[in-house]
């Protein structure tokens, strides 16, 4: 049996761990585009000017994921990824505990992996990507509003399952729980959990869940504002509604 299948496969669950799972109109995602753009050209200038701050190391890495993951060719993608990995990678030499430094280098790791697909190189990159979210967890687990946990469970959920790579719901549960459990106001880590306990037909969970989601909404709303958070908003509020209309869908009932 070839093995692509399984590449292609393990390879976008890296992708909807790492960029969200809505897509965006051209107009709007030209906008976001020239945001990162801008973001981008500031951290890299900033990390010029030092490159031994840690703090302007892991933020250019962080820039650099975001272009990349907004790029419109994979050239470009594994261009901006390996600036990306490499002020990770500098960092990390300097501060091996930096636990951003970890946190980001696994997301420019899987920004490459993505532009080098399907290659057995990038299929191989998986298993970096889950050691670097795994090495941030354990230093920092609360980083990005439960950044570690968050990537680390939709990367379990989404991968295909043992022997063709990494995918398991009993670690993908564990580690999505722990996310909505340590930033439970953050709605990315709501919207995780409830899509796999929906695929996974739990009900009873889904509901609980749901209700904690209608509860956070409007304070979320309210403290996650500006331009920084447009693009997520757009994001969460397309999968709350998809959410919604599956449950009735599947339960013949409103959640």
């Amino acid at each position: 049996m070839s093995s692509k299948p399984f590449i292609y496969a393990t390879l976008t669950a890296i992708w909807l761990a790492l960029a969200g799972q809505a897509q965006a109109d051209a107009t709007t995602n030209r906008i976001f585009i020239v945001r990162a753009e801008k973001a981008f050209l500031q951290a890299r200038l900033n990390y010029e000017t030092n490159t031994n701050s840690a703090t302007n190391a892991w933020q250019f890495g962080r820039a650099c994921s975001e272009l990349a993951a907004l790029a419109t060719n994979d050239t470009q993608r594994a261009e901006t990824a390996r600036r990306g990995i490499e002020a990770c990678r500098h960092l990390l030499a300097r501060e091996p505990d930096s636990a951003p430094g970890h946190y980001y280098l696994a997301m420019n790791l899987g920004q490459l992996a993505k532009a080098e697909a399907p290659s057995i190189a990038a299929y191989k990159l998986v298993h970096e990507v889950e050691r670097e979210f795994t090495t941030a967890a354990k230093l920092d687990v609360n980083f990005d509003h439960a950044g570690p946990a968050r990537t680390l469970g939709l990367l379990y959920f989404q991968a295909p399952g043992w022997p063709f790579s990494i995918g398991s719901n009993h670690k993908a549960d564990e580690w999505l729980e722990r996310a909505a459990q340590l930033a439970p106001d953050y709605p990315g880590n709501q919207l995780n959990l409830a899509e796999a306990q929906l695929k996974w037909h739990e009900r009873e969970e889904l509901e609980a869940t749901l209700k904690k989601m209608d509860a956070i909404w409007p304070t979320a709303r309210t403290n996650l504002t500006g331009e920084n958070w447009e693009q997520a908003w757009q994001e969460w509020d397309a999968r709350r509604a998809a959410l919604n209309d599956d449950f009735e869908r599947l339960y013949g009932a409103t959640p």
